[in-house]
């Protein structure tokens, strides 16, 4: 890490109601403070001389305490500015800039004699700000009731937003103003195996939206850590969005302990879309990496047998004969195999073998263990045992099978959101992870949580996700966690976390579909935390192909799918479909082989929410681009200048294109492939179908034999 300035710019003494301001270091980001008559803390946010966070106050309602609301007066107001380059482990690009002006508010609530900070950092791009703590005789343990952090809108925006929900973020998303949440909202909301609606104007966050003169918001928060995750909900009479905290099983929001802090609630902001994507606010307000060593940390490209579950409507199960299992006591060798168990061992030597023909670097299998006979819906507490394979899976011999072929197995501990459960056995299935060589897992928590009553994002189950992976850093395992609380940049600190879901991801193509603009929504949205486990990949788009009963098509044609792997930004990437699949389209399947998963640089071409995203990234340590874009129903053209090339290489562009007759409904996997010669002076007009895309691999030229047959790439493709 190498730190550029750190220094005091000056130091401010107020009183009470006086106004304080900072401004980003660019000063096209400004925010002022001030408290009100009545000494309630009040911000607001302007961007490039506009309003765009009108003012708004601050403040925690406290459970059988007086409030810290108002009151108050500021004792001291000091700023200060940072600037720092740092490496992240893996990441969009090699270097990350961090660098704010800070404005830090020390408060003091007479009446009570206690005491409580306010820190802001100013960015280029937007605003962090969180409520701070300090060691106090007179506010030791607290309970939250309600925070009290208040967003108010400028006007009626354009929203990309899903329903608040305590329980799950899979849904679709929605495009609608502002006030029109409250109208939409009962058909926002799709069936989920856990969920649980707030109100009927509440949305969560990452919230995406744009104003009538362009301007770009997105409010989320960062750092989550032993707090209770942050919601909005609108009053859509003022458009003033508050937070709303998920409680937990008696309905409290938050315990807590100073000294202490909440996580960073976040305003990033822009007149250009492309910002809004190449932003790093949520990463920089995490703290630093705290590994000493990150070199078992490796980005991983990994198939599965998992497709063969969700989209052909194979068992999890091993055998149909029992309608309950009790780990300790069912014995499986004496019942009868159901004979279609995807999890067993010729089928899984399949994946490895075609996992180690194609350079894939692990293999996933779900369905290993014992009792997924009756997993879901039983509230069931010693649900898995993370330990046990069923008969038909030869663990030892797989892994020493996978091993010969250079391939790793991924792990698969899903806990039927028995949490109890899965920290009563994590420390014995993390080390028969090690025995094994497993170095990454896939956890998951499809259901109501255990203890009961407690929600998937409340302050319990919060720490929870963090403990599984701090305590499988000890075992130098990765974390890819399904279900789980949405990312606010924690990988940062914890780069063990390659990747969540948090989502409703490419599984629910098999489901009924989604809408086709979803991908052109998420970069904006749920990518602002953190990486998604999306599983992207699919070739085959007719379900019905696959399993006789779904009717299921994918909302996307086959280009788009390639495209996924740039747009969806993660160091964790599946290719879901079934090996066969890819066995008909091989030539396109070159690109998921070729494209890459850690990146020097990373560069928005365009982007609009709801629209289109085409994005351009260099793999790390090479001179090699990869490009994709994402369109939604209503395609779109692009006019593509490569002048980001060096003008001292020779390269090869190698374009996967829909074809001109091509549709995500009707024919999605008509495409084209064109190889040419390109520099940077080169401009490509591709046209991406409805609900479909493009994906480009460009390679320096090593040997100028490569270069033998190929003319020039430009024009239209």
């Amino acid at each position: 890490m190498r730190k550029l300035m750190l220094s005091a710019i000056c130091l401010l003494f107020a009183l009470a109601g006086k106004a304080e301001g900072v401004s980003s270091p660019s000063g096209q980001v400004k925010l002022d403070f001030e408290l009100s008559k009545n000494g309630a803390p009040t911000y607001q946010v302007e961007y490039k001389g506009k309003s765009v966070i009108k003012p708004s106050t601050l403040g925690l309602e406290l459970k059988n305490a007086n409030n810290l609301l108002d009151g108050f007066e500021v004792l001291k107001a000091s700023t200060s500015t940072f600037d720092e380059i740092w490496q992240p482990v893996w990441g969009e690009t090699k270097d990350i800039r961090n660098h704010y002006n800070e404005l830090l508010v020390e408060l003091k609530q007479p009446a009570t004699d206690r005491y409580m900070n306010l820190r802001f950092r100013v960015y280029d791009d937007g605003v962090g700000f969180r409520y701070e703590f300090p060691q106090q005789k007179n506010l030791v343990y607290f309970v939250i009731k309600d925070e009290h952090t208040q967003f108010a809108m400028t006007g009626d925006h354009t929203a990309w937003w899903i329903p608040g929900d305590y329980d799950t973020q899979e849904y679709d998303y929605t495009e609608s103003k502002l006030s029109e949440i409250r109208g939409l909202m009962q058909g926002a909301i799709t069936d989920n195996a856990s969920q649980n609606q707030f109100s009927p104007t509440g949305v969560q966050t990452s919230l995406q939206m744009k104003t009538a003169d362009g301007i770009y918001l997105n409010l989320h928060e960062a750092a989550l850590v032993d707090y209770s995750c942050m919601h909005l909900n609108l009053d859509d009479k003022n458009l003033i969005f508050e937070s709303w905290l998920t409680p937990d099983a008696q309905g409290d929001k938050g315990y807590m302990q100073s000294p202490c802090h909440t996580p960073w609630r976040t305003v990033i902001v822009s007149d250009d879309a492309r910002e809004m994507l190449a932003s790093n606010l949520i990463l920089n307000l995490n703290d630093p990496c705290k590994y000493e060593d990150t070199s078992w940390i490796k980005p991983v490209k990994y198939v599965g047998v998992w497709w063969e579950m969700i989209a052909a409507g194979k068992p999890w199960a091993y055998t149909f004969d029992l309608p309950s299992v009790k780990l300790d006591e069912t014995d499986y060798t004496k019942v009868k195999p159901n004979g279609i168990h995807p999890a067993n061992t010729e089928n899984v030597k399949k994946y490895i073998d075609f996992a180690a023909e194609h350079g894939f670097d692990q293999v996933l299998v779900e369905g290993w263990n014992t009792g997924w006979e009756d997993w879901f819906g039983n509230s069931k507490d010693y649900v898995f045992d993370f330990l046990t394979p069923y008969p038909d899976f030869d663990i030892k011999y797989l892994n020493e099978y996978a091993h010969s072929k250079g391939v790793k197995l991924m792990m698969h501990h899903e806990t039927s959101a028995s949490a109890r459960n899965y920290e009563r056995h994590m420390e014995a299935a993390y080390d028969l992870m090690n025995q094994y060589g497993y170095n990454s897992v896939k956890s998951g928590y499809v259901g109501n949580i255990i203890p009961r009553g407690e929600y998937h994002y409340g302050q319990w189950m919060n720490n929870h996700y963090l403990y599984a992976v701090t305590e499988a850093a000890k075992h130098k395992i990765m974390v890819n966690a399904h279900e789980a609380v949405r990312p606010t940049g924690l990988c940062r600190t914890y780069p063990n976390l390659i990747g969540n879901e948090s989502a409703r991801g490419t599984e629910y193509e098999a489901f009924g579909g989604s809408k086709p603009f979803h991908t052109t929504i998420l970069p904006f949205t749920r990518l602002q935390g953190g990486p998604m486990d999306y599983t992207p990949g699919v070739f085959e788009m007719d379900m019905n192909k696959l399993n006789p009963n779904s009717h299921a098509h994918v909302s996307s044609t086959l280009a788009r799918q390639l495209a996924l792997y740039v747009t969806m930004y993660s160091p964790l990437q599946m290719a879901a479909d079934l090996p066969e699949n890819y066995e008909r389209f091989l030539d396109a399947f070159q690109f998921i082989k070729d494209v890459a998963l850690d990146w020097d640089d990373s560069r928005y071409l365009e982007a609009e929410p709801g629209r289109y995203i085409t994005a351009a990234r260099k793999a790390k340590g090479t001179n090699d681009w990869f490009i994709g874009c994402t369109s939604s129903e209503q395609g779109h053209a692009s006019t593509l200048k490569l002048d980001f090339l060096d003008a001292d290489k020779q390269y090869i562009a190698t374009v996967y294109a829909d074809a001109k007759d091509a549709d995500y409904k009707t024919n999605p996997q008509a495409y084209v492939i064109r190889k040419g010669i390109v520099s940077p002076k080169t401009v490509l007009n591709l046209k991406a179908a409805p609900g479909g895309g493009y994906a480009i691999s460009i390679m320096e030229v090593k040997d100028k034999a490569e270069l033998k047959g190929l003319k020039k790439l430009s024009g239209n493709i």
